[in-house]
């Protein structure tokens, strides 16, 4: 790694699936990142491997407080991003996202960073136009069990453009699709993850409803790659991005798809859906395509492969299998 620092960048749930893999990506780049987590979903453990790099630095800390840093850029990664994880204190997830926001802005508004907000493809609710494009203002039940995570990031996102346009803050937003790879939380409620388990145990594979609503879904390198681009764009562009993978597959597919890459003996087992699940979701990401040149890389079975590999050696251990499922 070369001695000279480009810049000192914050990224706020830098423990987290996401997160973790963006601090490696910004360190790989020769910046020097300062990792910000509550580890309420987080875990040292997606960041074990970069703790003896002397330009990495680890504070535990909650965004609903204010944070008097010094720093370039900031990437606001921070909110639990699964159901069952968003789910399990909803008015803390509100407030993460609303007070978290509120609390970052003002610190890129104080040392002039500009900041990337990590918002999501739920703002679009269960959506009545597909594929989603960003001029597309969703179908989001404000008072449902999901509320705290679509009406949260809602909200983020309006404060992000009211901070650009009262204060002429450099923003960027990104509304996160379906993300899928290595350091998934094992117990985090998704599909991949949920199907990969249950299929490396031989359980049965939990489908909600008939298995014919629609996800797309991303590996986590292709979209850290999509999030660097974003941040390198000119501080005219603002988004709000769809960012994620436009091929569409049924849940019953992945499924399939899943019990055959693992070779193993699960049967499916129906449930029925829960309340407000979207019956389709597809980014149309040609906003992200022509403003930054970036399309997805990775096919769905190379990245399943490389997730199931990471979850077999998990199995395998269940020393760490416990520090991670130990995390909520």
């Amino acid at each position: 790694m070369s001695s000279a620092i480009n810049k000192r960048i914050l990224v706020t749930g830098g423990a987290g699936f996401l997160g973790s893999h963006l601090c490696e990506k910004l360190l790989e780049q020769n910046h020097e990142v300062l990792c910000v987590d509550n580890f309420f979903t987080g875990a040292k453990e997606n960041i074990r491997h970069l703790l003896s790099d002397p330009y990495f630095e680890v504070m535990r800390h909650d965004i609903n407080f204010p944070l008097y840093v010094e720093v370039d850029e900031i990437y606001n990664m921070a909110c639990p991003a699964s159901p069952i994880h968003y789910q399990h204190d909803p008015v803390q997830t509100t407030k993460t996202s609303v007070l978290g926001a509120i609390n970052m802005l003002g610190l890129a508004k104080r040392v002039g960073a500009k900041i990337f907000q990590a918002s999501t493809s739920e703002v679009y609710g269960d959506p009545a136009v597909h594929p989603q494009t960003e001029d597309y203002w969703g179908h989001v039940n404000p008072i449902g069990p999901r509320a705290c995570y679509d009406e949260g990031k809602r909200c983020a996102e309006t404060l992000f453009f009211d901070y650009h346009r009262q204060h002429g803050l450099r923003v960027k937003v990104g509304r996160f699709f379906n993300t899928y790879g290595p350091r998934m939380h094992p117990d985090d409620g998704r599909v991949v993850s949920n199907f990969i388990i249950q299929a490396l145990k031989n359980e049965p594979i939990t489908v909600y409803g008939d298995g014919s609503q629609t996800r797309s879904f991303c590996y986590v390198d292709d979209m850290i790659d999509l999030v660097s681009r974003v941040m390198d764009t000119d501080d005219s562009f603002t988004g709000p991005v769809n960012m994620g993978n436009p091929n569409e597959i049924t849940v019953g597919e992945l499924a399939e798809t899943v019990v055959r890459l693992t070779g193993s003996r699960s049967k499916i087992n129906y449930l029925p859906l829960p309340a407000d699940d979207p019956r389709q979701r597809q980014p149309n990401i040609s906003k992200a395509t022509e403003t930054t040149g970036w399309q997805p890389s990775t096919s769905l079975e190379d990245g399943l492969q490389q997730t199931i590999d990471y979850f077999r050696q998990l199995i395998e251990s269940p020393h760490e299998m416990r520090k991670l499922a130990a995390v909520v």
